[in-house]
Order: structure tokens, then sequence, then C-alpha cells
């Protein structure tokens, strides 16, 4: 008994540990398929750089911008990089090199761990035009993703880069240690900030999309000192990473449909444009089961071929001396003078009874002759007058309060004298 005890429990034993080991294994499984995104959304969508250009063009200086950056009233970001299911805090660094101004935009993730998230590259030229790019971080959003936006009217904060003795801006919060309009929200699923954002982008701006940097000799000198705690941590999760065959945001979002919502509307609309070429619904002619339906042309009407129903051709009608029952194969005659002739000298039937017809004797142009009024008669009055009889046909009489009798010679009461 104890030779067929002891194979058994050693058998248990394997079994156990392989069960150990699977176990084990399965939560590195589940967290690599967390690290799977999918193809409509990237980590680039929780922050867009057309509305970090417009509350750049509002804002009276940098820190007002990281204000508005940060602000749980807008809510521009929604990016939530340590996983901590909290919007990370975005703090402004400013260099300068020149003429050139790099403000850029990192996200506190832990205790001195930052990450690059964009930049807004401000230059200015010798006719003192400036000009603005906002650029996305090669790891976040891929190479040269640059929108240069042409503002309407000279935002503020220009005239403080180039003040006198104007010393560069660097936040002073870090982690844990926030401004007191700061508060934590939670991120937004990528539909619903995409829906969220559109409410605070300018669409009086024009963005206008670049592939090369304006300000690069400015950015190479700060590229060294670059916030890339993220990155050091997950290098497999750059943008090159995680859509291979893509140069940067902009492409993708070009081979992708991205459901945003119209401003001003609650219509949906995507970013493939209706009438692109790549647009598989509008190349290539609609189908109706096995048939295909040939698309309109613009040909004109010919009114002088005859209608086609099927295969049998329709007849155009005719009203010549050739056809002269136009109605078809009814056999009604078409109603003329001839055939039917009306004559007024009849008289009009209705429903069989006949009716004489009405006669108009010539009018007379003998002039009416007005008998003369006779003005002695008495003028007679239905009804009573001041003074006079009430109610009776006797002719009134001219002396004041005469007398009042009725019709049936009632005598009346007399006035006094």
């Amino acid at each position: 008994m104890i030779i067929n005890v002891m194979p058994i429990t050693m058998k248990a034993k394997f079994i156990t540990s392989i069960l150990g080991a699977i176990f084990m294994v399965m939560p590195s499984l589940a967290q690599d398929k967390t690290t799977v995104r999918a193809n409509s959304s990237d980590i680039s969508d929780n922050l867009d750089l057309r509305a970090v250009a417009t509350i750049f063009g509002d804002s009276k200086d940098l820190e007002d911008f990281e204000r508005r950056l940060n602000d749980p009233k807008t809510q521009i970001s929604n990016l939530d990089l340590n996983n901590d299911n909290y919007v990370d805090y975005l703090r402004v660094i400013e260099t300068i090199e020149g003429n050139a101004h790099i403000i850029v935009i990192q996200a506190v993730l832990d205790k001195d761990l930052f990450q690059d998230i964009a930049s807004v590259e401000v230059e200015k030229d010798r006719n003192n035009n400036v000009v603005v790019q906002v650029v996305g971080d090669v790891y976040m959003y891929g190479n040269n993703y640059i929108y240069e936006p042409v503002y309407v009217h000279r935002p503020v904060i220009y005239t403080t880069f180039w003040a006198p003795y104007y010393r560069p801006y660097c936040s002073v919060w870090y982690w844990n240690y926030y401004p007191t309009y700061y508060t934590y929200w939670r991120p937004y699923p990528i539909f619903r900030y995409r829906n969220h954002i559109s409410v605070h982008i300018n669409y009086g701006i024009s963005f206008n999309y670049v592939n090369y940097r304006r300000c690069g000799v400015a950015y190479n000198a700060y590229y060294g000192r670059r916030a890339n705690g993220y990155e050091r941590r997950h290098p497999n999760r750059s943008f090159a990473q995680r859509h291979s065959g893509y140069t940067n945001r902009y492409e993708l979002d070009r081979n992708r449909n991205i459901r945003t919502r119209v401003p001003g509307s609650r219509e949906l609309a995507y970013n493939t444009p209706r009438n692109s070429s790549n647009n598989p619904r509008i190349s290539e002619p609609r189908t109706n089961g096995n048939s295909t339906v040939k698309p309109r042309t613009t040909t004109p009407r010919s009114y002088n071929e005859p209608r086609t129903n099927g295969n049998s051709t329709v007849k155009p009608r005719t009203y010549g001396n050739n056809n002269p029952n136009p109605r078809g194969n009814s056999g009604v005659k078409p109603r003329t003078q001839e055939n039917n002739p009306r004559s007024y000298k009849e008289p009009r039937k209705n429903n069989g009874i006949s009716s004489t017809p009405r006669t108009y004797e010539p009018r007379n142009n003998t002039p009416r002759s007005t008998p003369n009024r006779n003005y002695s008669e008495p003028k007679r009055n239905n009804s009573y007058s001041s003074g006079g009889n009430r109610g009776t046909s006797n002719p009134r009489s001219n002396s004041s309060g005469g007398n009042r009798s009725s019709e049936r010679g009632n005598p009346g009461r007399s006035g006094r004298i």
C-alpha cells in the first residue's frame, strides 16, 4: 500500500507545480493584452494640439497658459499616462535660443518623473513677424506632427516674450504639489473626449498643417534636456511601435474613420472627406444585388424621342388631323362645335324640368317722372317724436305740448297752456 501511494503523491505535486506555473504566467499575458490598443484610438488622441493652440492665443502669459491647460472646468487634457485613473497635471517649461522661445508641455507622472507631450515654438523674424508652431512630441505623435495657427488678432502673449529683462518661465509645481485651482478629474472615453474638446477649439483660427520645423536649431539645442520618463519605462510604446507604416498622427488620421461632433450641432462627422478618392463608397458605383446601378448622368432629356416602358415603346400623343381620336380606344369622340353645337335659344333643362327662358324687355329710355312732394301735407312718422303724439298715426301738431292720443281714440293728457 505504501509503495502505491508514493507515485500518486509525486504525480499530484507535479500537476500542482504545473498549474502554479500557468497561473503565474497568466497575469503577465493579461498585462500584455491591456497594452494593445485599438486602431481607432491612440494615446495622442487624449490631447488635441488645436485646442492647445487656441488657449495659447487666449493667454496673457505663460502662467495663464499653464492654468488654462489644467483648468478642471474646461478639461483640455485627457492624458493618464501613469494609469492612476486621474488626468495628469501638465506643467510648462520654457527655454530660449536666440529669437526662438521653446515652450514645452510636460506631464507630471510621479516624483521626479516627467514626460514631454508637445511644445509651442515661437519665433520672430527681422520684420517683426511672429510665427507659432505647435509640435507634438515624437514619442507621442510621431515625426513632424506640426500645426501652425494663424490668429485673427495678434495675441497679447507675444508682447511678453520680447520685453526687457525677460526671464524664461519655469513651472514651480510638481508631484502632489499643485495650485489651489487644480482638482483631479477622471479621463473621458476617447469618443466623449473628441466631442468635448471640439467645443474648446476656435475654428475661426486657421490651423495649417506642415511637416517641417521652423525652430529646428533651437529645438535641437533643447533636445538633450528633454524629459522622457514615460518613454524610458515603456520604450516599446512609441508611435512608431504602435502604428508601423505611419509617420505621424496626421497620416494615421487620414487612414481611419474618426467620429466627431460638428461644432454648434448634434450631428456626427467623419474625418474622411465624402468626395475623397480614398472613400470606396464614392469612387465605386453602387450595387443592388447582382446588378450594378449606373451613376446618374447630366445628359439633357430629349422630348422628341418616344418614351419607352420596358420592352415596348410608347408612342407620343398627337393631336393633328391624322389622329382625330386623341383619347385612345375609348370610342368617345371629342367635343366640337360641329358635332354638338350649343344653342342659346333653347331653354336650359335641369333634371328633366324645362324652365321658361327669362325674357328681358327693352329698357325705356324715357326719364323717370318723380312726383312732386307736397309740403303742405303733414309728414307721417311711424315712431314717436318729442312733443308729438307717441305711437299714433295722427299728424303732428305744430303747437307745443300737443295732445297725446292713441289710435283707438282714447283721450290723451292735455298739456299745459
